[in-house]
């Protein structure tokens, strides 16, 4: 059992580990066992517990309750099924405690635990107090009597005398001795039998042992502390005295979560395929290729993403919007899939652009071909809203390019191509890291170019430190190594410098991490005569 909210209170069932089986040993209260089995029951049949093999009720006499789960094999989870169990059945049930009393302000309200117990140790401290209050005043008025009795015993002829011939004896007594009124009282309701040398021994003793508690007393009160260590006693004491042993233990426990269907659904590679159209589809493998299956007719291959089939996948939109779906909901790639408007709500005109898989902190370069971008991490992009996610901020008239996977941002180049053949190569860490936005220029292009279309970004690619960069152009290519790419580096956000004619207009940009050459064997540069002259 434990306490989960104002006036709320959870009781869980309990249970134990036997030869690698879950016995339910004690259920909530009001909790049938046939309710309970009957709940796990249907969850079976419906396959979503796929890691329990057999269910069976041993109770019996001697364990009225005694359920037992057969996990399927010794790798499930047991502590993960129990608390999806405690999350989906009766084995965990809640009760609501209605604790309205009438608290310290002598109105009735509705305490939490909190404030009861609260309330209720400042009741005690003043009932204690009050207590030891009325003890220390009847402990000093004895005291007062004793001394009082005291004096007459040291005085006992004159006391007698004084009786015996005055006819007001008490205001005597009270002037002969300084006695008070309730000391002279004491005096004259004393009988003869007590005036031994005896009883004269019990008042001493009786005295002294007053004056202790007098003394305890005083002290008590006097001090916070050590009237909250009194309680602490009497509370163990009746504890002790009247308690048994608790039936539920109070325990503090973690809010149990259900087993998602990601987490239920077998993890395997699978193939996501997004087609012109906006269909998507998800195959088996990563050996599928895309470009050869079959589409609806007017339709084709637009983009494909490999990655698990528990990772979320990411889809972009042509206004820079990211949506997300799970991988394991997608349709089987033996049809044409479904259509993402189904799933998403587009901005008008808009169209999928791209789809993305990758682990959470991967890191993706974003950009526009605006001429501007940023880095992020793929969680960055994922949303539950089917409207999606404003990621990347689009100038008028701007388009989004393919997003790049990022590795390393240190140690790396980033080689920009417009399509007017300029080329800017700078350092990838001078691009900022943000979660959206539009991001940081990366090369230079006016905003009326950029608005007409006339100039634009076109390719991006990341080049390895003291890698080579492959341009092609049409059918023919040439390599830029590490020595050659430096008349390309610049401050980010330059215009660039324009390439050799021929391969001013780029179709498209590869890298190649540095390769180990054997000694006395130089790397080969380019399969043709490689230009240098930018306007050669």
């Amino acid at each position: 059992m434990y306490r989960t909210g104002r006036g709320m209170i959870r009781m869980r069932a309990t249970f134990e580990q036997e030869n690698g089986d879950i016995i339910i040993t004690a259920l909530p209260h009001q909790v049938s066992p046939a309710k309970v089995l009957e709940q796990i029951a249907a969850q079976m049949n419906k396959k979503k517990l796929p890691m329990v093999a057999d269910l069976r009720d041993e109770s019996d006499h001697d364990d009225p309750i005694r359920l037992v789960i057969v996990p399927r094999s010794n790798r499930v989870d047991k502590e993960a099924l129990m608390a999806h169990l405690f999350a989906t059945t009766e084995l965990e049930k809640t009760f609501r405690a209605n604790l309205n009393v009438i608290g310290l302000d002598r109105k009735p309200g509705v305490k939490t635990l909190c404030q009861l117990l609260n309330e209720w140790i400042a009741f005690r401290e003043t009932t204690v107090r009050d207590r030891l209050q009325y003890r220390l005043d009847k402990v000093l008025e004895r005291l007062h009597i004793l001394e009082g009795l005291q004096i007459a015993y040291l005085n006992i002829d004159e006391v007698i005398r004084i009786i015996r011939s005055e006819d007001e004896p008490k205001p005597v007594l009270m002037a002969r001795f300084g006695l008070s009124e309730i000391q002279a009282e004491a005096i004259l309701q004393l009988r003869l039998r007590h005036l031994a040398r005896l009883e004269e021994m019990k008042i001493r003793a009786e005295q002294e042992a007053l004056d202790k508690e007098r003394q305890f007393l005083e002290k008590t009160l006097g001090s916070p502390a050590r009237l909250k260590t009194l309680i602490k006693k009497e509370l163990r004491a009746d504890a002790k005295a009247y308690g048994d042993d608790r039936r539920t233990a109070i325990v503090e426990r973690r809010e149990a979560q259900a087993i998602t269907e990601e987490q239920l659904a077998p993890v395997e590679p699978v193939t996501v395929i997004l087609s012109a159209n906006g269909w998507v589809r998800a195959a088996k493998g990563h050996e599928i290729d895309p470009g050869e299956t079959t589409y609806r007719p007017g339709d084709r291959f637009l983009d494909a993403a490999r990655g698990r089939s528990n990772q979320p996948v990411v889809f972009l939109d042509s206004t820079g919007r990211s949506y997300s779906l799970s991988a394991h909901t997608l349709p089987s790639a033996r049809g044409y899939g479904e259509p993402l408007t189904g799933r998403f709500v587009l901005p008008a005109g808009a169209i999928f652009t791209s789809v993305i898989m990758a682990p959470p902190d991967q890191q993706l370069l974003m950009a526009s071909d605006a001429g501007y971008g940023f880095i992020t991490s793929f969680e960055e992009l994922i949303t539950r809203n089917t409207k999606g996610k404003a990621l990347l901020s689009l100038p008028k008239g701007a388009q989004p390019l393919p997003p790049l996977l990022v590795d390393n941002i240190t140690g790396h180049l980033l080689a920009a191509v417009t399509n007017e053949g300029r080329m800017l190569v700078f350092p990838l860490d001078r691009l900022p890291a943000i979660a959206k936005g539009k991001g940081n220029k990366i090369i230079q292009i006016s905003a009326k170019q950029a608005r007409e279309g006339t100039d634009r970004l076109v390719h991006l690619t990341l080049v390895p430190s003291e890698g080579t960069l492959t341009i092609h152009a049409g059918k023919r290519f040439f390599k830029l190594t590490a020595g050659n790419l430096a008349q390309y580096m610049g401050e980010r956000g330059r215009r660039g410098k324009k390439l050799p004619r021929g391969f001013q207009n780029v179709d498209r940009l590869e890298s190649e991490a540095p390769l180990q050459a054997p000694l006395g064997l130089p790397l080969a540069s380019s399969n043709e005569s490689e230009p240098t002259d930018p306007e050669r």
